[in-house]
C-alpha cells in the first residue's frame, strides 16, 4: 500500500535534491515556548517511556534524533519501537495483553476513531489541545477527534498534490507548465502531437487513482462537499462526483495521452509510471506525491533539472492540497506521553524535526526556512499557504474496505473507469454501492 511505500521513499528525499542552508524562523512563540509545560527542569528524570511507530531505516533514526531532543529537555528515557508496516498487528495483541506503548504513532486517521471504539486512547490533557490549538488549523485538530475529544495529533505530511514531469518533453513540445486543468489538458495534446504520450498513468496501483480524483474533487466541489464526501454525508451518485470524474475522463479517455495505451497503464504501477517518464523517457508527466523524487532520482534524473514538478492544476475554484500523514497517539495516562506529545505538536519539536531530510511539518509555526533543501521548502510553504483548504487523504479517511484494500472498493471501480471512461454513471453507481457496505 501507499502508506508504505511512500514512508520509505520519503525518508530518502535528501538524496534527491541539492542541500541548501537554513534561514532564521520568524514566526511567533506558541503555547509550549510560552507555557512552563515541560522546559527548565528536567520534570521527568527517571520517567520511561515506549514509543512505536512504523519507521525503520532513515525514517527511524530522524525520529530518534527527535526523541532524543526531547528526553535532553525533560530527562524522560524514551525507548522506540518499530511496529513494521501493520501497525494494527503490531499494536492489537498489545492492546488486548494490557501493554500497550505509551505513545502510538497511527499511519491513518481511521485507526483513531478504531482504538477510541475499543477505549485504547486517553484524551489529551488541556495543555496539549492548547498546544494544537496554537499551532495547527481547526481541521487537523478534528482530524485526530472523536466523539467531541481530542485524541491525537497529526505530525508528519506527505504532499500529494503535484504533477511531475520531464523537462525536456515539455521543452520539445514547446509547453510550460499547466495552472489549470483545461490548461494541462491542452498541453496534453500538444505533447502528443509532438509524438510522446504525455500521462504515465500507474493503473496498477488502485491508490494512485483515489489521490487523482481527490485532488480534481477538491478542486471542484470545495472542501465543505470534499469532507462530506469524505464521511458519506452525500451520495458518490451526486452529481459534484460526475464532475470530477468527466473532468479525468478528459484525459484518461484519450488513448494517445496514455503511455501504452489503457492495456499498458492498467498493468503500471507504482514506481513503474515514474520509470516511464524519467528512465525509458517514454511519456512526459506522471501525478503523484513528494515521494516521486528520490524514484526519479534512481531513474537517473536530477530532481530540479530534468525532473521537475508543478503544483496540481486548479480543475473548479479552490487550488488543491492533499496530504497524507502520521497521526501520535497517547495509549497510556501517563505525565510522560502527555508531555511527549505536546513536544510533538509544538514549534520547537516541529522545526527540530524539520531540519533533517524526508519531513514535511503540518505545524502552521514550523517555518518553511528550517527545511534542508528547496524542494521541501517549497512543499511546506504551499502546505502553510493553502490554510485552511488544505484536506487529508480522503480514500484514508474511509474505511479501509472501501479505500484502502488492492482489488476492492475505491481501488478497483477508479481502475474500472479507466478501462471504461465513457460510463461516468455507472463508477457512481459502482462507488456507492461499495460506499453503502463499507459504512453500515
Amino acid at each position: 500500500m501507499r502508506k508504505a511505500s511512500a514512508a520509505a521513499i520519503l525518508a530518502g528525499l535528501a538524496l534527491a535534491v541539492a542541500a541548501c542552508g537554513n534561514a532564521p524562523t520568524t514566526t511567533q512563540p506558541t503555547a509550549s515556548e510560552s507555557a512552563p509545560a515541560t522546559a527548565g527542569a528536567k520534570t521527568l528524570q527517571g520517567v520511561k517511556l515506549e514509543v512505536a511507530a512504523k519507521w525503520t531505516g532513515a525514517e527511524q533514526k530522524n525520529f530518534e534524533q527527535v526523541l532524543k531532543a526531547f528526553s535532553d529537555k525533560t530527562g524522560a528515557e524514551v525507548t522506540y519501537a518499530s511496529t513494521g508496516e501493520d501497525t494494527g498487528a503490531f499494536l492489537g495483541p498489545r492492546i488486548q495483553a494490557g501493554s500497550p506503548p505509551d505513545v502510538a504513532i497511527l499511519p491513518q486517521p481511521g485507526l483513531v476513531q478504531q482504538y477510541v471504539e475499543q477505549k485504547a486512547l486517553k484524551p489529551l490533557t488541556d495543555a496539549v489541545t492548547a498546544e494544537i490549538d496554537a499551532n495547527y488549523t481547526p481541521y487537523w485538530k478534528e482530524l485526530g477527534s472523536a466523539g467531541g475529544q481530542v485524541y491525537g495529533v497529526l505530525i508528519k505530511a506527505a504532499h500529494k498534490s503535484l504533477v511531475w514531469y520531464r523537462s525536456q518533453a515539455f521543452d520539445d513540445a514547446g509547453v510550460q507548465p499547466a495552472t489549470t486543468w483545461d490548461e494541462l489538458v491542452k498541453n496534453g495534446q500538444t505533447i502528443a502531437d509532438s509524438g510522446t504520450p504525455p500521462f504515465s498513468l500507474c493503473g496498477a496501483s488502485g491508490w494512485t487513482l483515489t489521490d487523482l480524483f481527490e485532488n480534481v474533487y477538491l478542486s471542484t466541489a470545495g472542501p465543505e462537499n470534499y469532507d462530506k464526501l469524505s464521511k458519506h454525508e452525500i451520495p458518490w451518485t451526486d452529481p459534484t462526483v460526475t464532475t470530477a470524474l468527466e473532468k479525468i475522463q478528459q484525459i484518461v479517455g484519450k488513448q494517445e495521452f496514455l503511455v501504452d495505451g489503457t492495456s499498458g497503464t492498467m498493468q503500471t504501477d507504482f514506481p513503474t509510471c515514474v520509470s516511464k517518464v524519467y528512465s525509458n523517457k517514454k511519456s512526459a508527466m506522471v501525478i503523484e506525491a513528494d515521494f516521486v523524487a528520490v524514484e526519479a532520482e534512481q531513474s537517473g534524473a536530477k530532481v530540479g533539472e530534468e525532473a521537475k514538478y508543478f503544483p496540481f492544476p486548479k480543475a473548479g475554484d479552490t487550488a488543491p492540497v492533499i496530504l497524507g500523514g502520521d497521526i501520535a497517539v497517547a495509549m497510556k495516562d501517563s505525565p510522560g506521553a502527555m508531555a511527549l506529545l505536546q513536544f510533538l505538536a509544538s514549534k520547537e519539536g516541529g522545526e527540530i524535526w524539520a531540519k533533517l531530510p524526508g519531513y514535511l511539518s503540518p505545524n502552521k509555526n514550523v517555518s518553511p526556512d528550517n527545511y534542508p533543501n528547496e524542494l521541501t521548502k517549497q512543499l511546506g510553504q504551499t502546505i502553510i499557504s493553502a490554510g485552511d483548504a488544505v484536506r487529508y487523504d480522503m480514500s484514508d479517511l474511509a474505511p479501509s474496505a472501501f479505500g484502502g484494500t488492492d482489488g476492492k472498493g475505491e481501488w478497483k471501480v477508479l481502475q474500472d473507469f479507466v478501462r471504461k471512461p465513457t460510463d461516468v454513471k455507472g463508477a457512481q453507481e459502482a462507488l456507492e454501492a461499495e460506499a453503502k457496505k463499507a459504512w453500515k
